[in-house]
């Protein structure tokens, strides 16, 4: 058995608004994943809201700005930069629609040298199997996603039960014979993806950590810019809540041997078996995005997941009034793969005017239908940007190009 401690790191009067989460349990691996975390019993504290705080009269920009600075870029943002900005300019100088896809989970370190860290369930389902259908629209697809999640086209093989090796043989001059029904799956596959390396419409950029992903989804949007109406933001990544800053992470490893000299004692749990975690809620950027970063006008599609349905619109249509965009797909942990629900604020997200539109996608048959959920919502996200696009046209007294 292991037994992990964080030590309590006193914060300075003046830092930004947090929660504190302390929780209890055991750890049984060197990664400590959030479902495990949740399936224990912890006390969630608010801390003084923001406006009680001397924090109070930091502005959202000066938040964005001090996240940066305290948590360092990865090694590897100068090198995305420059393919972002490279792939980019080429898909504008042909006046090729370009989307954004986050995809997959983020992780959250609990150390600078990592080996133990907080993740999420998300493989990347959605944003992988939806790149290859916004490529099939005809859009240019920059790939922001989790390192070795679901990936277009590999996703088919890498992650399936059906296992593709079990569909070849070896021929006696030495060769490769695959079943022919497995090669008519295959096929289209294949070509799909072929067309993708010759055109050179796909992008893939990976992030592990919570803070690589928000170091690149600034560059990524800001590189968007000269794409204009002609972008899209898929914002299908499930981002950490809660982090823990890197100016407050162990250097090396939390060594289980100092647990009893490091632990605070909870009532109920032995000396030395618990770890005590004290995170930081992770700005949300959203806001920055749309307002700063990402070329305006763009669609921005952002995601709301919930496990509860009684609250699911509220929270889209929360998330719309907040931050102002105009799309929001709503899904349920249970039904995720077959029923979305499209919430659209047509009046721009001006609360007084606002007219809800909610759609709700399913597929034929429900948990028992075939295909693909994203088939269906692939080209509903494409008629919108579509008709977002002609507003644009029509208010610049302009034409749209609908090739």
């Amino acid at each position: 058995m292991i037994s992990l401690v964080r030590p309590t790191t006193r914060r300075k009067s003046n830092t930004r608004t947090s929660r504190q989460i302390e929780g209890s349990y055991r750890a049984t691996t060197h990664q400590i994943h959030t479902n495990h975390l949740l399936s224990t019993n912890y006390n969630l504290r608010h801390l003084p809201a923001r406006s009680e705080r001397s924090s109070s009269t930091m502005s959202l920009t000066n938040e964005a700005d001090a996240y940066f600075a305290e948590n360092p870029a990865p090694p590897s943002l100068a090198t995305a930069k420059k393919q972002l900005d490279d792939f980019i300019s080429t898909h504008v100088a042909q006046n090729r629609r370009v989307v954004l896809i986050t995809s997959g989970g983020t992780t959250v370190p609990l150390e600078r040298n990592t080996v133990r860290f907080l993740d999420n369930f998300s493989a990347g389902t959605r944003g992988a199997c939806s790149a290859e259908y916004f490529l099939k629209a005809g859009y240019a697809v920059v790939f922001l996603h989790r390192q070795w999640s679901l990936l277009p086209f590999a996703r088919h093989y890498t992650h399936s039960r059906n296992f593709f090796l079990g569909h070849m043989s070896e021929t006696a001059d030495g060769g490769i014979e695959i079943e022919d029904d497995y090669a008519k799956t295959l096929l289209p596959i294949l070509r799909a993806y072929k067309k993708t390396q010759k055109e050179g419409t796909l992008l893939m950029i990976p992030f592990t950590t919570v803070s690589e992903y928000l170091h690149l989804l600034r560059e990524a949007a800001m590189s968007m810019r000269p794409v204009g109406a002609n972008g899209v933001f898929y914002l299908a990544a499930a981002v950490s809540d809660f982090f823990v800053p890197s100016s407050e992470m162990s250097e090396h490893k939390i060594q289980s041997g100092d647990a009893d000299s490091m632990a605070t004692p909870v009532t109920g749990a032995p000396r030395g078996k618990t770890l005590n975690l004290h995170l930081s809620p992770t700005p949300k950027f959203l806001h920055h995005l749309i307002s700063t970063w990402a070329p305006t006008p763009a669609l921005v599609v952002s995601f709301k997941l919930e496990t509860d349905p009684g609250i699911l619109l509220a929270k889209a249509k929360q998330a719309l009034r907040r931050y102002g965009h105009r799309l929001v797909i709503g899904n349920l942990l249970k039904t995720r793969s077959w029923e979305v629900v499209f919430v659209e604020n047509g009046q721009g997200g001006k609360e007084e005017d606002e007219r809800w539109k909610e759609d709700w996608i399913r597929l034929e048959g429900g948990e028992k239908g075939k295909g693909e959920i994203e088939a269906l919502i692939i080209p509903e996200v494409v008629r919108r940007h579509e008709g977002m696009m002609k507003e644009v046209a029509g208010s610049n007294g302009n034409g749209v190009n609908d090739d």
